[in-house]
């Protein structure tokens, strides 16, 4: 059996909006509101959704960028939440992330091999020398020539910055990296050549990721598992070929639909085209959060929130009537 490298549990992350003479706190943006989730050693887990369903910040918050506001985040068995500054500074080196854009995450002052040497720095790595020969290693294993590392980030283009972002996060030989968006502002060939280092990287090292994206193709191609987030929340959790044959949440089918099929002599899938507009997270809608712009959505939809449960083999999904309505009809 698979052993559990993270587990997240009830994972909330609300950010606060102060207004009045006072500034005291009038309302919260629920940016994540509940959100359970585990992953295994070696394996990837896609995190998709749309924009500002709180994917980032989730990402951001089980490597403690962002404290929860209540939850629990278990690694490798062990809770971190408690874990003071030294602690937390010396777990980092198991846990990485690739920011999503290659163009600001990178800072233009430094040379690459400053930039992917500073974990190996800030870690205990006092010989320049052993960083230099680190740094030499890493540019091979991403596809970058000895010379890059004299140069500058704007002396690169996007693929290529991307590449250093993933030599930076391998410095440290992590367990878990989190791809935020990692290909997303990168062209599509050049987007091919990042998302094929990383499973070849996967494969040479066992790692493990957590891809976070909006592109459900790139999620299809990577992943083993897939997440569907809606406000916040985690609306179908299943194995990968699962998910994309048979979704059974109202929300994954529409999302679906939205997929071109890059082949003539098949048939896209009907377009579904949801009402309405997203709600806010600062006023979600009581109730099921999607039932405003469900297809299908009944009476108890507007006053009880769904169970989140199993409804088949690994198959997860928050829905009165999953598994109960022909959602492509």
């Amino acid at each position: 059996m698979p052993k559990i490298l993270l587990e997240a549990t009830n994972i909330v992350k609300h950010f606060p909006i102060k207004g009045g003479v006072f500034m005291k706190q009038i309302a919260a943006v629920k940016a994540v509101d509940g959100v359970s989730l585990s992953i295994d050693e070696g394996e990837t887990v896609g995190l998709v959704g749309e924009s500002g369903c709180g994917k980032t910040t989730f990402g951001r918050a089980i490597l403690r960028l962002e404290e929860p506001t209540s939850g629990d985040i278990y690694f490798e068995g062990e809770s971190i939440l408690n874990y003071d500054k030294n602690k937390m500074q010396a777990l980092r080196e198991k846990m990485q992330i690739i920011f999503q854009d290659p163009f600001s995450s990178l800072n233009p002052r430094k040379t690459v091999s400053h930039i992917i040497g500073e974990p190996l720095l800030v870690h205990g790595m006092k010989s320049r020398k052993k960083r230099e020969e680190r740094v030499l290693d890493l540019l091979r294993v991403v596809g970058l020539r000895k010379e890059s590392m004299r140069r500058y980030p704007h002396q690169f283009s996007g693929g290529q910055r991307q590449r250093i972002g993933v030599a930076r996060a391998l410095a440290l030989n992590p367990k878990l990296i989190v791809c935020d968006e990692a290909v997303s502002a990168l062209d599509v060939s050049i987007q091919a050549q990042v998302i094929n280092l990383l499973k070849d990287l996967q494969d040479d090292f066992g790692l493990t990721y957590l891809f976070i994206s909006h592109d459900l193709s790139v999620v299809e191609h990577v992943s083993d598992r897939v997440a569907v987030m809606y406000l916040g929340k985690i609306v179908e959790f299943a194995p990968s070929q699962a998910l994309y044959k048979t979704p059974l949440h109202p929300y994954t089918q529409a999302l679906l639909s939205a997929v071109p099929v890059p082949d003539p002599s098949r048939k896209a899938n009907a377009r579904i085209i949801l009402k309405g507009d997203v709600p806010s997270p600062i006023d979600p809608p009581p109730g099921c959060s999607f039932h405003p712009r469900c297809l299908f959505a009944k009476d108890i939809c507007s006053t009880r929130e769904p169970q989140y449960r199993e409804i088949q083999n690994k198959h997860f999904v928050a829905c009165f009537f999953a598994g109960q309505l022909e959602l492509t009809e």
